[in-house]
């Protein structure tokens, strides 16, 4: 009896003050930081891959230096940095040309950090996957006379996405959760709205056990089109035993 009474006093609270409402928000900014974060690392990653395979000793040299600095260093840390101090050295920068502070959103802050930490995890990922396409098929492409923008297109990109997909699907699952890191700054996120519903409510085992229950669903929901996305690109691959 108690615990049934427990539990409805939690279920009282999650819907009496409109805290689910706040969840799903929190819950809403958390996919958005996200999506943003990711899809930035992953044109960083791109650009950095390309970079580090084809670029000059310079080039080379200065992604080698990003990848292991952002690998290297707490990503906590690098929140806290780039949200704090990048805001404040672009503030800096702008007032070099006689432009007026800017007021960054914490949902732009929180793609843009998201998204450089990605980006050098992404960088090494696709330049694995470059790396393990045959580089027959590179040089018979050229040999047919194709140009290296359709070299890219039609044998490089196809060639390595199996290879790319199950380190891109994981670092789409780290971005996910790296979005909870986010609370630290204030900004409102899954995390942060629910330990403040459960602060508020008290009811701490309730809001914590639905943040968990909204970032598992979010994980399992992702694995069904990791699943599809990585059966698309390994068709006509010879299946492994």
């Amino acid at each position: 009896m108690a615990a049934d009474s427990l539990i409805n006093w939690g279920l009282l609270s999650l819907n009496a003050p409109g805290w689910g409402g706040v969840l799903l928000q929190g819950f809403f900014n958390s996919i958005q930081i996200a999506v943003g974060g990711f899809t930035l690392g992953l044109a960083l990653g791109i650009g950095g891959a390309f970079g580090k395979l084809y670029g000059g000793p310079v080039l080379r040299d200065l992604l080698e230096c990003y990848t292991t600095v952002v690998r290297a260093v707490p990503e906590l840390v690098l929140i806290l940095l780039l949200y704090y101090a990048g805001t404040d050295l672009l503030n800096q920068v702008l007032a070099l040309f006689s432009i007026g502070p800017v007021d960054i959103s914490g949902l732009m802050a929180g793609i843009f950090v998201i998204g450089v930490v990605q980006g050098a995890y992404s960088t090494e990922v696709l330049r694995g996957a470059i790396k393990a396409v045959p580089a027959g098929q590179i040089e018979a492409a050229r040999a047919y006379g194709m140009s290296p923008t359709k070299v890219l297109r039609r044998i490089t990109l196809p060639a390595m996405l199996p290879y790319a997909i199950p380190g891109l699907s994981n670092l789409w699952l780290i971005a996910t959760k790296d979005t909870a890191l986010l609370a630290v700054v204030g900004f409102s996120e899954l995390t942060l709205v629910t330990r403040q519903a459960a602060g508020t409510t008290k009811a701490y085992l309730l809001f914590f056990l639905a943040a968990g229950a909204l970032y598992l669903a979010l994980t399992l929901v992702s694995n069904v089109f990791i699943g599809m996305l990585e059966r698309h690109a390994r068709r006509g691959f010879a299946e492994s035993r």
